[in-house]
């Protein structure tokens, strides 16, 4: 090895200034191309794989499960999102998306629906949820677009919810469903998640009523996720021990959206 770049060593000692450029350049085409014509066949073999029955292709949809089984690994109680002080909060939250927030909706007819185990559906408003202890969370929310914020939020821990409400069988189960009223936007949450610490039943940003795009009356925060799973403006609560249907997982996207 040693004699090897003893050589190489020799012959480019030989070559003048702009001999040494020309060589290097023509070598890093060479690689340039070489990896080029890698990565587009890899694409090409990736397009032309079976999809599965949300249409990612298959070998995509093993490695959000993979991403999806080491996350839900890391997953527990203790394992808190970091949270930061009133101050450092923005004073204007961007608004991660409006799908399910278009269709007229009128505020003092809002109801959440929550279907139990059994069939019944409880019909709440927003006083039902506000009697419940308040909590905030501030922490530094992030979209799947590549964008993050530091938030601050108010409202009920959904653990609290679920036990002020007997929703001990529910809590059993192993996904909680969340749609908008239109059913326009609709996301799964694994149990576990849900019932974090840190997740929300909101109805606060900023210490003020949440604003209309931001999901007015309640909307679910849960800092252990991607935005995307914070679902704005719920309508109706299900849960099931079969993955409920998920907006972004239908377009290929990892289900558990874990961070």
């Amino acid at each position: 090895m040693a004699n090897f770049f003893q050589t190489i060593f020799i012959k480019n000692s030989k070559l003048n200034v702009n001999q040494l450029i020309v060589k290097k350049t023509v070598i890093s085409f060479f690689f340039f191309f070489v990896l080029a014509g890698a990565a587009i066949g890899g694409w090409k073999w990736l397009r032309h794989q079976p999809a599965t029955a949300d249409g990612a292709s298959k070998p995509i949809r093993n490695v959000l499960n993979t991403n999806e089984a080491i996350f839900k690994g890391l997953l527990s109680n203790t394992h808190l999102t970091k949270e930061y002080p009133v101050s450092a909060a923005v004073k204007k939250a961007r608004v991660n998306g409006d799908i399910g927030m278009k269709t007229p909706f009128d505020p003092a007819k809002w109801q959440m629906y929550v279907v139990k185990k059994n069939g019944d559906t409880l019909k709440l408003r927003l006083e039902d949820i506000k009697k419940l202890p308040k909590t905030e969370v501030i922490f530094n929310f992030k979209c799947i677009e590549g964008w993050s914020q530091i938030t601050r939020w108010g409202g009920v821990k959904f653990s609290d919810f679920i036990k002020a409400y007997g929703l001990h069988d529910e809590m059993g189960m192993k996904y909680v469903g969340l749609s908008t009223p239109d059913k326009e936007y609709y996301v799964g949450i694994d149990m576990p998640s849900a019932m974090h610490p840190q997740t929300l039943l909101c109805y606060e940003l900023n210490g003020e009523p949440l604003p209309v795009n931001q999901g007015y009356p309640l909307r679910l925060i849960i800092p252990v996720k991607y935005g995307i799973k914070s679902l704005k403006r719920i309508g109706t609560m299900i849960f099931d021990d079969q993955r409920p249907p998920d907006f972004w997982a239908k377009k290929g996207y990892d289900y558990f959206s874990g961070l």
